[in-house]
């Protein structure tokens, strides 16, 4: 399915649906959540809205290891995000991305941008069990 015929996402120029790997969507940029979409083993899309944290053109989102979303990421990388409300409405256009679960030594970059955007991520007792840290990029 492509965003553009999706019905939950606005049309946009196809110069914002490419935007290449180091860059950052106008779209999403300054977005305080994203709605990352992962996809099941039967192709079924599940919308999350996320926090993120962002630099160098990659966002950094952090979960606990026994998610659903941390197992389709593992399972499948391809991924749509999209700007979003906190409760996960879609607020503007889709693009396409991929995650890439790190490795427990690249974990020290990713939780550093994510405490920096929310103060709510410095709580050590709310996020204590968040043990997984994934790179999206966005596709070319």
């Amino acid at each position: 399915m492509n965003f553009a015929e999706d019905s939950k996402f606005t049309r946009v120029p196809a110069s914002r649906m490419r935007p290449t790997t180091s860059q950052i969507p106008t779209a999403i940029q300054g977005q305080k959540y994203i709605s990352l979409t992962t996809f099941r083993k039967t192709g079924v899309g599940i919308p999350t809205p996320v926090w993120f944290g962002e630099e160098d053109g990659k966002r950094y989102v952090m979960t606990r290891s026994d998610m659903g979303k941390a197992k389709r990421i593992r399972n499948n990388p391809k991924k749509k995000i999209a700007p979003c409300t906190i409760r996960g409405k879609v607020t503007g256009p889709g693009f396409s991305a991929t995650a890439r679960v790190l490795p427990p030594e690249e974990h020290q970059h990713a939780p550093k941008t994510i405490n920096r955007k929310y103060w709510m991520a410095r709580v050590p007792l709310i996020w204590a069990r968040a043990d997984t840290y994934f790179e999206v990029s966005f596709a070319d």
